[in-house]
């Protein structure tokens, strides 16, 4: 079995086999640089790391993270560039990536989540 050079990723898996070469970037989370695979969501290269919270919440600080992984909620909000809030599960890696948590007030949760809960037109919703 391969020796990781990132031993919290998988590089070789029991039944599909050696990951296949992924190119590595890097970006900030918090001003903090980190290496990641190019094209990876920021959530899973933020785990690879150990950092579990990504944001808090305006109300009490309590701390959000990866949550469903797939989209539908939004716990893993954080913000790329400077631009409004984004899901870290969903979002692709690019080298030189600024990322950064915040405590997110209500309104900026309001207005990532308004777009995905309008219905379509068309719809039967």
């Amino acid at each position: 079995m391969m020796v990781s050079r990132h031993p919290t990723r998988v590089d070789e898996h029991p039944i599909l086999g050696p990951m296949p070469p992924r190119q590595e970037v890097s970006f900030t989370f918090d001003g903090r640089r980190l290496s990641a695979f190019a094209g990876e969501m920021v959530a899973a290269a933020l785990l690879a790391h150990g950092i579990r919270g990504f944001r808090t919440t305006e109300r009490g600080r309590a701390p959000r993270g990866l949550y469903c992984a797939i989209g539908h909620c939004f716990e893993c909000l954080v913000t790329v560039d400077g631009g409004p809030p984004v899901r870290a599960c969903l979002t692709p890696v690019r080298d030189g990536m600024e990322v950064t948590s915040a405590a997110v007030a209500p309104d900026s949760v309001s207005a990532a989540v308004a777009p995905a809960l309008a219905p379509t037109v068309g719809s039967d919703a």
